[in-house]
C-alpha cells in the first residue's frame, strides 16, 4: 500500500470509533458532525476492506478485524504523538489533561495525597482520575485504559515497566475502647480469639494473614469484609474488631482514625509499592513528568522509612 495515498487522520477517527462504538459519540469527541464521521467510517471500511463496526440491535459492535486493530492503532497514535512532541518545550503549567491512575484507597491516601500540592503548584489544570484495581489492570495499561498503576502487581509481565516507589508493612489495629487496647502486646492466642475485619475487594473472608495461619493449621474469625481500606478503618473505629493493615495508612490517617497499634503476632514481611506503566507511554513527556511527581511524593516516604519516624 502506498502510504502517501492514505490520510492518516483516518486512523485518529478509527481510534475514536473503536473507543466509543458510536458514530455520534466519536463525532462529538472529534468536533465534527455525525454525517462527517459516518462518511469517515465509510472511507475506513474501504481502506481496510472490512465493515469494522456493524449494527447489532441499537448498538454498533466491532468485527474481529476491528477488535484486532484496537491496540495497534492506539499504540501507533501514541508513538506518533511522542515523535512529534518536543520534550524541551513541555510546560506542566500549560497541561490540560487527565491522568488515569489505577490504585487502592490505601495508595491514594498514602501517596496521592502527598502528590496533591506538587500537582496544584506545577500543573493546576491537570486532573487525576483514580480507577479501582481489578484482575484486568495490566490489560488496561496495555490497551490505554489507564496511564499508570500503583500497587503490588505480581502478575506484571516483562513487557510492563515498573519502578519501586516506597516500602510498606503491616500493623494490627483496634479502637482505643477495644478490650485488647490496654494490653502491652498482642499475642497469638488473643489475636485468634478476637473478631477481625478484612479488606477484601471481592468479598472473600480470606487474605494473606489467613493463608499464613492456615499453613500452621490455625484460623481466625473474619466476620466483616470491606471493598476498601477506609471503609474497614471506619468500621474498626466504631466496633470491637481487629484489622491488620498497611502501617503507612495508619500513620497517614492517625488524626482521623485514632488507633491502638500492635505488631502482628506472626511474621509478615514488608512489601514494595511500585508504579507500573506500558512502554507506549515510556517516552511521553507528559507521562514522564507525572511519574516524576509520583517519585517526588514517594521520596518523602522513603526518607521517613516504613516506620514513619
Amino acid at each position: 500500500m502506498d502510504l502517501a495515498a492514505v490520510d492518516l487522520n483516518l486512523l485518529v477517527a478509527l481510534d475514536l470509533l473503536l473507543a466509543e462504538r458510536s458514530v455520534r459519540a466519536a463525532a462529538r469527541r472529534a468536533h465534527v458532525s455525525a454525517s462527517a464521521m459516518s462518511h469517515t467510517l465509510a472511507r475506513l471500511r474501504t481502506l481496510f476492506g472490512d465493515p469494522l463496526l456493524v449494527r447489532a440491535g441499537g448498538a454498533l459492535v466491532a468485527t474481529p478485524r476491528a477488535e484486532a486493530l484496537v491496540a495497534p492503532i492506539r499504540d501507533l497514535l501514541a508513538q506518533t504523538r511522542d515523535l512529534l512532541a518536543d520534550a524541551t518545550t513541555f510546560d506542566p503549567a500549560a497541561l490540560q489533561r487527565g491522568f488515569r491512575v489505577v490504585c487502592t484507597d490505601h495508595v491514594s491516601t498514602v501517596l496521592l495525597d502527598r502528590a496533591e500540592q506538587i500537582l496544584r503548584d506545577e500543573a493546576p489544570n491537570a486532573a487525576v482520575y483514580v480507577l479501582p484495581v481489578t484482575p484486568d489492570t495490566m490489560t488496561e495499561l496495555r490497551l490505554g485504559g489507564a496511564d499508570v498503576a500503583i500497587g503490588v502487581f505480581p502478575e506484571a509481565t516483562a513487557e510492563i515497566r515498573t519502578r519501586r516507589l516506597f516500602t510498606d508493612g503491616f500493623v494490627t489495629v483496634c479502637r482505643p475502647e477495644h478490650p485488647l487496647a490496654c494490653a502491652k502486646t498482642l499475642d497469638l492466642p488473643a489475636f485468634l480469639a478476637a473478631r477481625h475485619a478484612l479488606v477484601a475487594p471481592r468479598g472473600t473472608p480470606e487474605g494473606h494473614v489467613d493463608r499464613l495461619l492456615a499453613a500452621r493449621g490455625l484460623s481466625r474469625r473474619v466476620d466483616r469484609t470491606f471493598p476498601s481500606f477506609l471503609a474497614a478503618l471506619l468500621h474498626v473505629a466504631s466496633h470491637d474488631a481487629l484489622l491488620t493493615v498497611s502501617r503507612r495508612l495508619i500513620q497517614a490517617t492517625a488524626d482521623r482514625f485514632p488507633m491502638r497499634s500492635f505488631p502482628p503476632p506472626l511474621s509478615l514481611d514488608d512489601y514494595p509499592i511500585v508504579a507500573a506503566w506500558h512502554p507506549r507511554v515510556e517516552r511521553s513527556a507528559e507521562d514522564r513528568w507525572f511519574r516524576g511527581v509520583l517519585l517526588r511524593a514517594a521520596a518523602d516516604l522513603a526518607e521517613e522509612g516504613p516506620e514513619g519516624g
